[in-house]
């Protein structure tokens, strides 16, 4: 056998590994840190499509991409999808967390994990402006025909305080709710408030009544992910508490 042969075989092999090493180290060092983002982007002003460019902004938008920054993430990634979808689609690690004007219920809190909440909203009922229906209580939605969002509370308020006593037609966004009702196919959507004063700004419509339900918006994360879940708290509550928080309402709410 041919020592020196054998040698340079060994040397050969030596850099290659070397090589090969130093090119994973590289890879990692270099490598962006990304956290995914699950929202339903048709929830004006917490999270909607930019008409002019597409994106999709929003209340919520800003508020991930300031705490992905205090975390430790390099970039965001957000997916857009349709509300019923997101928990699923956080369930099977499709995405990091989910941020969509979510309101924390018990039900979904046995499935996923909230952080402390952000926002208190209620449910509104909007009808056309040029309708004649008046809504002083819920049985005053008795008889009429409904409009929800798949998976939302308001769907889920109706269906369990209306229930029978009317017709419910449910969409897969809010937007295809507010057609319906701009198209006549039903007497009144059901939505949550912030969002209902938003399309009053833009649409042909009107609150009717108001329904206290006092909830409260969380971030979502999978259940058990302790960790991301103590970070985005602490980043929550250092901009809910500085001049970040009211630059956000400012810019979205317009006070």
């Amino acid at each position: 056998m041919n020592r020196n042969f054998v040698l340079a075989g060994l040397i050969a092999t030596v850099l290659v590994l070397a090589v090969g090493a130093s090119g994973c180290v590289g890879t990692q060092s270099t490598q962006e840190k990304v956290l995914v983002v699950g929202t339903s982007a048709d929830f004006p002003p917490f999270e909607y499509k930019d008409p002019k460019t597409g994106n999709i902004t929003g209340f919520d938008i800003s508020l991930i991409k300031l705490i992905a920054k205090k975390i430790g993430y390099d970039k965001v990634k957000i997916v857009d999808m349709n509300f019923d979808s997101l928990i699923p689609a956080l369930q099977a690690g499709k995405v990091d967390v989910v941020i969509a004007g979510m309101t924390i219920t018990p039900e979904r809190e046995k499935v996923v994990d909230f952080s402390i909440p952000y926002w208190t909203a209620d449910q509104a009922v909007v009808v056309r402006k040029d309708s004649n229906i008046q809504i002083n209580s819920i049985k005053d939605l008795y008889g009429k025909t409904i409009g929800v969002e798949t998976g939302t509370t308001g769907a889920i308020y109706v269906k369990d305080h209306v229930g029978k006593n009317a017709t419910i037609k449910e969409y897969s966004t809010y937007v295809a709710a507010l057609e319906a009702l701009l198209n006549g196919q039903v007497d009144v959507i059901v939505l949550d408030s912030p969002v209902a004063n938003m399309f009053v700004h833009k649409y042909p419509v009107k609150i009717a009544y108001t329904i206290k339900t006092n909830e409260h918006y969380g971030i979502a994360v999978r259940k058990g992910n302790t960790k991301l879940l103590n970070e985005i708290n602490q980043a929550l509550k250092e901009i809910m508490n500085s001049p970040q928080w009211e630059q956000l309402i400012k810019e979205y709410f317009g006070s």
